[in-house]
């Protein structure tokens, strides 16, 4: 802990200039006093590093030493920014090795294009969750992260619905989709797909497993999850629709948008067109039709539409 903290110091002088004590104590949440210890470390160690006192001072390498990374190219170095997501390093306990990248990326760059990097830093953010949505509460997932990492079988109690099944599972790899953490898992002969917030206590059950020479994580999640999604839809629904309705259609996802749009007639009069969608089942269809509130009708089939007035009825007599 201490090696790393003293390279991340160095690099931090040698990328940022003159630091007070105060800052850097503050960043790694240690006392004035073992930045003092440190500080003294790095010149027993070699590294000319000189104090400044009285106001405006601190610590600060003298001019013209820089350690040295090799095997990044400017523009490398420079895009890597983009990749430090803060949130998910945090939930992965991955915050620290995060700052210390960053770092050492810095540390790799010439002095005039040190700029360059930090302003793309400045001016590009990721936010892997939706509008109107809090990241899932993923406690357990340091702990499930170094169980795939180090390739250990586990056991974990797994939530689904209302009951809480044991499984004994070979971690593959994780996934963060839209602010929610899953985990790759074979069990037994299969690989299926586990929601990180549903595990409920993760107990190594002894032993390492063989990872899949052949196993692609990018391949398989896109694979997979293309497979849920076009098995997920198992009806179709006719509607005609305004283009008020349409634009409220993205609600629905984009399997639904792609569909109306190559299934759009012609506009009638009234603007309105007629569409044909998928839909998971009539009874989630009712419900999910209901966001498009008066924008569009049901046409086919006659049940969806029968469901559709019902949940509509019932809605207006409940708020009568």
């Amino acid at each position: 802990m201490r090696a790393s903290r003293l390279l991340s110091i160095l690099l931090m002088l040698q990328t940022r200039g003159r630091l007070t004590a105060d800052s850097l104590a503050a960043t790694f949440e240690v006392s004035v006093r073992t930045v003092y210890r440190d500080i003294e470390q790095l010149s027993a160690a070699g590294v000319p590093v000189y104090a400044d006192r009285g106001p405006g001072g601190g610590f600060q390498l003298l001019d013209g030493f820089r350690t040295k990374l090799t095997g990044l190219t400017e523009n490398e170095a420079e895009t890597l920014f983009l990749s430090g997501l803060p949130g998910p390093a945090t939930q992965l306990g991955l915050a620290d090795q995060l700052l210390s990248a960053q770092l050492k990326l810095s540390a790799a760059l010439p002095e005039r294009s040190r700029a360059g990097a930090h302003k793309i830093a400045q001016r590009f953010h990721l936010d892997p969750v939706d509008w109107f949505k809090s990241p899932d509460q993923a406690r357990l997932l340091p702990a499930l992260a170094d169980a795939v990492w180090t390739e250990t079988v586990i056991e974990v109690a797994y939530r689904r619905g209302a009951t809480t099944a044991t499984r004994r599972l070979h971690p593959l790899g994780l996934v963060l989709k839209a602010g929610t953490w899953y985990v790759v898992a074979e069990r037994g002969e299969e690989r299926r797909t586990y929601r990180v917030s549903n595990i409920q206590t993760i107990t190594p059950a002894g032993g390492r497993f063989t990872r899949p020479k052949d196993f692609d994580l990018v391949r398989y999640w896109t694979e997979s999850s293309r497979a849920f999604e076009v098995g997920l839809y198992r009806e179709q629904a006719v509607l005609r629709a305004s283009p008020r309705g349409l634009l409220r259609l993205e609600r629905l996802g984009a399997t639904v948008v792609e569909a109306a749009r190559e299934s759009a007639g012609p506009p009638d009069p009234d603007g309105w067109v007629r569409v044909t969608i998928p839909v998971e089942s009539f009874e989630q269809a009712a419900i999910d039709l209901l966001l498009l509130g008066t924008e569009a009708e049901v046409l086919k089939p006659r049940e969806l539409r029968r469901r559709v007035a019902g949940a509509a009825r019932a809605m207006a007599k409940l708020n009568a």
